[in-house]
C-alpha cells in the first residue's frame, strides 16, 4: 500500500492513473475504521482497479463544543486493516495542507443542511461538503462510497454533485450494525459498558416505529412512539430528534397525512446523546398501497 500524504503527489498519481485507463474508487473517511468503512472498501475494490482511501479529521465540520480533539485516532491500526484488505493508496493529508493560512472558500448545500442534524450542528455539512469537493479535486475518483448511517451526509453529498457538476459516481451502501442492532460508529468507543448496552434502545425504537408504519400507524402517532421508547431508557440524555420523514427533502412528516405517501418510501430518523456521544441511526420504510 502507497501512503501519500501531499495533495500535489495525489493529484499526480490519480492524473497517471487516468492516463493508463485505470478506474479509481474511493473511500473518504476520518479513521478509527470499523467494518463499517471497511465494506464500503471491499465494494470499492470489488467495482475499480485501483482503492483510494483518506483519512482526515476534518477541523470545519466539529463546532467549537464538540469532540474534535478527542475524535479517535489510530493510524497504525488503520493502516494495518488497508493493507490486510488490499487498499492501493492511503491518502493522509495534514490539516496545514488542506486549509494553509489564509484559507476562505466553503461549499455549502442548502435546504438539505438546514434539517435533521443540521439543526444542532448549524456548520457541520458546510464543512463536509468543502473537505469532500476538496477531496473530489485531489482524489480525482471515478466513483466515491458513503455508507447510509449518515444518510443526510449522503443526500447533501449527492445534491452537490448534482448541482456542481461533478464527474463522480456517488454510491451509497447499508448501514452495517453490531449483532444486537447498534449501528457501527467510531463514536461507540466513547461508551461505557452500561451506556453500550442502552444505546441498542436506538434501534429498537427504529424496529418499531417500521412496525407501527406497517400496521398503518399515521406518522404523528409514530413519532410520539418513537419519543416514548427513547425516553424510556435511562442513559438517554437528550433526543435532539426522532420522527418520520421525508427522505429527499427531509421534511418532519408528523403533521402529514400518511395517505400523501401511500406506495412511498419514508424515511425513521434518530439522533440522541448516550453519555458522551451524539448516536444517529436511520430506516427506509416503504409505505403500503
Amino acid at each position: 500500500m502507497k501512503v501519500i500524504e501531499h495533495i500535489g503527489q495525489m493529484q499526480e498519481t490519480s492524473r497517471a492513473l487516468r492516463r493508463e485507463g485505470k478506474e479509481i474508487g474511493f473511500v473518504p473517511t476520518m479513521g478509527a475504521l470499523h467494518e463499517g468503512h471497511l465494506s464500503l472498501i471491499r465494494r470499492c475494490k470489488e467495482e475499480n482497479d485501483t482503492t483510494v482511501v483518506s483519512i482526515f479529521v476534518n477541523p470545519t465540520q466539529f463546532g467549537p463544543t464538540e469532540d474534535y480533539e478527542r475524535y479517535p485516532r489510530d493510524l497504525e491500526g488503520d493502516s494495518e486493516k488497508l493493507r490486510s484488505l488490499g487498499v492501493d493508496i492511503l491518502f493522509f493529508p495534514s490539516v496545514e495542507e488542506m486549509y494553509p493560512e489564509g484559507y476562505s472558500t466553503y461549499v455549502e448545500v442548502e435546504g438539505l443542511s438546514n434539517h435533521l442534524c443540521g439543526l444542532f450542528r448549524p456548520s457541520h455539512f458546510r464543512g463536509v461538503a468543502t473537505v469532500v469537493t476538496k477531496l473530489f479535486n485531489i482524489v480525482m475518483p471515478h466513483r466515491a462510497y458513503f455508507g447510509l448511517k449518515d444518510y443526510q451526509q449522503a443526500l447533501i453529498i449527492k445534491r452537490m454533485v448534482r448541482d456542481l457538476n461533478m464527474d463522480v459516481q456517488i454510491i451509497t451502501c447499508p448501514t452495517v450494525r453490531e449483532v444486537d442492532g447498534l449501528a457501527m460508529s467510531s463514536r461507540n468507543q466513547y461508551l461505557s459498558e452500561s451506556e453500550r448496552r442502552s444505546a441498542t434502545v436506538i434501534y429498537r425504537t427504529l424496529l418499531r416505529a417500521k412496525e407501527a408504519l406497517e400496521r398503518g400507524e399515521d406518522f404523528g402517532t409514530v413519532k410520539t412512539l418513537m419519543v416514548e421508547t427513547l425516553s424510556s431508557e435511562p442513559h438517554v440524555k437528550e433526543i435532539q430528534y426522532a420522527s418520520v420523514y421525508d427522505p429527499e427533502s427531509l421534511e418532519d412528516l408528523s403533521q402529514r397525512q400518511r395517505e400523501d405517501y401511500s406506495g412511498s418510501e419514508v424515511l425513521l430518523a434518530i439522533a440522541v446523546i448516550i453519555g458522551p456521544a451524539r448516536l444517529i441511526d436511520n430506516m427506509l420504510v416503504r409505505l403500503r398501497d
